[in-house]
């Protein structure tokens, strides 16, 4: 999507951070998988390049901009769970010397 989230303290991508906290490699290995395989469906794929090439036209209601920044606000989430997850098997791939 067109818009970018500008962490600040009250919006929702840093309240996710601090929830989620992304370079706390916390995760089991397995756990991490799980959520490095998390995607969106074809369908959702779809969407949202409508949607971003509805935004770059500036033709988007108010229903879609709103849609959109759904879309966004997950995507955000969804990254900061693989950065976690990723964070994570680094840290089992190094060994216990490491954590």
């Amino acid at each position: 999507m067109n818009r970018t989230f500008i962490p600040t303290e009250d919006n929702g991508v840093a309240i996710l951070d601090r929830v989620i906290q992304p370079d706390d490699a916390t995760l089991t290995p397995d756990a991490a998988r799980t959520f490095l395989s998390l995607q969106f469906g074809k369908q959702d794929m779809r969407r949202m390049n409508r949607l971003s090439a509805k935004a770059q036209r500036g033709a988007l209601t108010d229903a879609e901009k709103a849609l959109a920044e759904q879309y966004n606000m997950v995507s955000h989430m969804l990254a900061l769970l693989q950065a976690k997850a990723r964070q994570s098997l680094m840290r089992h791939a190094a060994g216990p010397a490491s954590g």
